[in-house]
């Protein structure tokens, strides 16, 4: 500030034609009013910026907590708690329970979407079965050592939709054989002359149940179930 008075008190030492003398302790006093403003303005404008800093900052961190809350509707300490608890219930679900494995053998068993073997209180030949499958009816005339299941809305000439149960002395050879032992008995699941098949030794007897053509609903353990149920006399 010295060095603009002396500056301004040279330019006052000339004189200037038609202009009055020159204040320099006036001019010094509005300069000094000048510098006070500018830093009163520095200074509340850094204190803005520093203010819009920091709540631009709060915000980020607000924002990527709440993201980072794994879905919790209110972002908050707990949410490393939220995740490994529902991380742990979804590793204790309970699996379904089956009919059979809820009521037994003896009531009805859900065999897939359209098969279900309910109780069976017919006889049929010396062929008897305790299960059998809903809805299936055999077909007349019964006889002996031979039983052929009809399954319903189905033509009863269609020959390769029908389920068919035989008693032999003796196995008959099937391929690609799966052998499962249960409750005493030793099955044999597999195919026979292009259709899936399986047979069981009842007795002194084998019994073979011939399945329906291209039918998906039946698989390994339902046809073991069905055939365990059998007897033959």
């Amino acid at each position: 500030m010295d060095d603009v008075k002396r500056l301004l008190e040279g330019f006052a030492d000339r004189t200037v034609d038609g202009l009055p003398a020159a204040d320099v302790e006036a001019d010094v006093a509005r300069g000094r009013r000048a510098l006070r403003r500018i830093r009163t303005r520095r200074r509340v404008a850094g204190v803005l910026c520093a203010a819009a800093v920091t709540t631009a900052v709060l915000a980020i961190g607000n924002q990527v907590k709440w993201w980072g809350g794994g879905g919790t509707e209110v972002a908050t300490g707990s949410d490393e708690a939220g995740a490994s608890a529902g991380t742990e219930a979804a590793g204790t679900a309970t699996p379904a329970a089956t009919g059979a494995d809820q009521a037994g053998e003896s009531a009805s068993v859900f065999a897939g979407a359209m098969i279900e073997l309910t109780a069976n209180s017919k006889a049929w030949s010396n062929i008897d079965c305790s299960l059998a499958p809903q809805g299936w009816t055999p077909e007349a005339p019964v006889t002996t050592d031979r039983v052929v299941l009809t399954p319903p809305l189905v033509r009863t000439s269609d020959a390769a939709a029908k389920l068919v149960l035989q008693s032999a002395t003796e196995a008959r050879s099937l391929q690609a054989v799966r052998v499962t032992e249960a409750d005493g008995k030793v099955f044999h699941v597999g195919t026979e002359a292009g259709r899936a098949a399986g047979q069981v030794k009842l007795g002194e007897r084998w019994l073979l149940v011939q399945l329906p053509v291209g039918d998906k609903d039946w698989n390994d353990e339902i046809l073991r179930r069905f055939m365990g149920s059998c007897t033959v006399s």
